[in-house]
């Protein structure tokens, strides 16, 4: 074992990664033999039932069944996530469409159920950045998602996200479509080389605008970074010291380079294959309809479902989960030909 050699600690970087891998190891081992345990325990417990003639205990029986299939459920569902980053924390952004209130406020609407979501899960979720709408809502935030997988479940909800209601701002009750892009990225390990020359990186600093008390309101400890050769604009101003938000803001803006140079290995790839799809900011990839009728459906997988407030206090489980699958099968496409 690497670990027990008293030469382990000497390369404190490369033995954290190895822990952390072990510690990933040893959770997907456990998990696997808790529902061993759980199928064992509820096999003796029909046994007994069955014996005895008692009946009574068919309603606690079919409970615990069910239950077992939704964890067997969630355990193939982890088997999709192999990704080279997919046990990455997540940083995800939104930013609301034409529109004004109407849009910000769906703004809002998508990261109430995002947070639902992640709480669901047992995802801790911090807010990097925040920009209030005008009237209501929100026009930008950044959020950092931590946990295992939160970049693997999250990435399939990058994209356009389109919301079709009678809108609660419209004193003549007209029906509005609002759009909201939500980006999605992993925050990525210290070992991945991503490139930052600082001298193309102008750093601002600036009095934080949310909540916060006094400290916020009297420090320049809000960081905003601009990669000047690509334009690309990070904010961090959530952590209470100038340097903690210096430091997530470079996580960001790595976060934001790696996303654009894999973005170009993909054109790249396409354009030699011969295949092109224009990414534009109607293409969305799931509406929300909540008039004239109540419906939720992926664009991509064809998933839907009329259960509207369901999926916006975080339910999002068949969506993920139908984007997973179906990448599955688009990677056992591929290998065949």
């Amino acid at each position: 074992m690497q670990m027990s050699d008293p030469a382990f600690w000497n390369d404190p970087d490369k033995a954290k990664k190895i822990s952390q891998e072990a510690t990933l190891l040893k959770t997907e081992v456990e998990g696997h033999e808790e529902l061993v345990r759980k199928a064992d325990d509820l096999s003796e417990y029909l046994e007994m039932a069955m014996e005895d003639g008692d009946a009574s205990f068919a309603e606690d029986i079919e409970k615990q069944y069910h239950d077992l299939l939704k964890d067997i459920e969630k355990r193939e569902v982890r088997l999709l996530l192999s990704g080279e980053y997919d046990k990455c924390n997540a940083l995800i952004t939104f930013h609301a469409g034409a529109g004004g209130t109407e849009a910000q406020d769906w703004a809002q609407m998508l990261i109430r159920m995002y947070t639902r979501w992640a709480e669901r899960n047992g995802y801790k979720l911090t807010i990097l950045d925040m920009q209030p709408g005008d009237e209501a809502g929100i026009k930008s935030a950044a959020f950092r998602v931590e946990g295992e997988y939160a970049y693997g479940y999250l990435k399939s909800e990058k994209g356009v996200h389109r919301l079709v209601r009678i809108s609660p701002f419209d004193a003549a009750a007209r029906r509005h479509t609002s759009f909201t892009a939500v980006d999605v990225m992993p925050e990525l390990p210290d070992d991945v080389d991503v490139e930052i020359n600082m001298d193309d990186v102008r750093v601002d600093y600036f009095r934080a605008s949310g909540a916060g008390g006094q400290h916020v309101n009297k420090t320049s400890s809000a960081v905003r970074m601009t990669h000047m050769p690509t334009g690309i604009v990070v904010q961090c101003q959530n952590e209470r010291s100038q340097l903690q938000n210096k430091e997530m803001c470079l996580k960001y803006l790595r976060a934001k380079l790696f996303e654009l140079e894999q973005e170009k290995q993909e054109k790249l790839k396409a354009e030699i294959g011969g295949v092109h799809q224009a990414i534009e900011w109607g293409s969305q990839i799931r509406s929300y309809v909540f008039h004239p009728y109540n419906l939720v459906k992926d664009h991509r997988t064809n998933v839907e479902t009329g259960n509207i407030q369901a999926v916006m206090d975080g339910d999002l489980d068949i969506f993920i989960e139908g984007y997973l699958q179906q990448e599955k099968e688009k990677k056992l496409a591929k290998q065949e030909l």
